[in-house]
């Protein structure tokens, strides 16, 4: 009777272990390859010695008592279930009929990989960074967690998000010199969406294409939510701010102008005008949009005469009759360096 109600307790741990780990597939959690600094659950109920909570170190292993480190870079969190029960039994502290090992995550880490190509600010970046005192809350609870950072939108949302030019159709993904290409056209669409779930080391490259897409500005998962513009008016009495305004990704020139009121003010000079000026973040090169303000608010029916607003544009209002193009780049010179104000203010008795 006793080896039959031993036996019945063990088909009845392995059965809530079954259950356990359907539950986490279905939610999509072992899905999730491991990375460096992860930390897991490792339980096994004849085996005090090899259980306990294990962090994957710098090479990407695990260190269980008694064992060889165990290689589980990339890997779900099934696949370290099985390792761990094949060296156990390989090294013959159990037979296989006896063993139960069962593995959960305590907590996902914070990893690095890098973004290049067509987005507002790529590099090496960082994703699902927690703070000091997230960490240590998540560590005092018993087992479970969820990394919604650990994926391929919150990584292109990191890096500033994806320029009008960018290829979301064809995002590249490479990890350990494989390729894959993703499809994320659904954002914007509504059609479901594989989000891929990030490893450590991860490379993505957002391909340009020859066009913008117009329909893709605006705010998603992978653009900017907002941006920030610097406006002045020079015709009129609103003050330069030095910390910009905010506006909707999507927004236009026009918007900006109406915006700062140029379409008004003290002055109501016809040849009114507005400047534009736009620096790429990544090659240095500055363009410039020079309209009327008529021209702007009536007649701007295209994308070269009212483009779109991207982050950290300068926008200046003027008239020739009270301020020359040498006064209007010296003011935008003051937006984007308000210390230049400030000496004005200290310094220019």
């Amino acid at each position: 009777m006793r080896l039959l109600a031993k036996y019945t307790k063990k088909v009845v741990s392995l059965v809530l272990i079954s259950i356990a780990t359907s539950f986490a597939l279905v939610n999509g959690v072992n899905a999730i390859p491991l990375s460096q600094g992860d930390r897991l659950r490792v339980l096994i109920p004849e085996g005090d010695l090899f259980s306990g909570v294990f962090e994957v170190n710098l090479d990407g292993k695990i260190q269980v008592p008694y064992l060889d480190p165990i290689s589980v870079q990339g890997l779900e969190i099934n696949a370290v279930k099985q390792k761990i029960y094949d060296a156990l039994i390989a090294q013959k502290y159990f037979q296989p009929k006896f063993l139960q090992v069962n593995v959960s995550i305590l907590q996902w880490s914070a990893i690095q990989v890098t973004v290049s190509g067509e987005t507002f600010q790529p590099g090496r970046i960082i994703v699902n960074s927690r703070s000091a005192e997230d960490r240590s809350l998540q560590q005092s609870v018993a087992s479970g967690d969820y990394p919604p950072e650990r994926y391929l939108t919150a990584a292109l949302r990191s890096a500033g998000g994806v320029t009008p030019n960018a290829n979301i159709k064809e995002i590249l993904l490479i990890r350990n010199g494989k390729e894959q290409k993703i499809d994320l056209t659904g954002i914007f669409t509504g059609e479901p969406v594989e989000d891929v779930p990030l490893v450590a080391g991860d490379r993505i490259i957002v391909s340009r294409l020859p066009k913008p897409q117009n329909q893709f500005v605006r705010p998603s998962q992978i653009t900017p939510p907002g941006i920030r513009v610097f406006l002045s008016n020079l015709t009129a009495s609103s003050a330069v701010k030095p910390e910009g305004s905010p506006f909707p990704y999507g927004a236009r020139f026009s918007q900006a102008v109406v915006s700062a009121n140029c379409t008004g003010g003290v002055i109501t000079a016809l040849d009114r005008h507005a400047l534009l000026v736009r620096v790429d973040r990544i090659t240095g090169e500055t363009s410039s949009w020079d309209r009327s303000i008529e021209q702007i608010i009536r007649d701007s029916k295209n994308d070269n005469d009212n483009p779109f607003l991207m982050p950290e544009d300068t926008i200046a209002c003027y008239s020739s009759t009270t301020a020359n193009v040498r006064d209007v780049f010296s003011t935008i010179s003051d937006v984007i360096n308000p210390l230049n104000l400030l000496f004005g203010i200290f310094g220019g008795n």
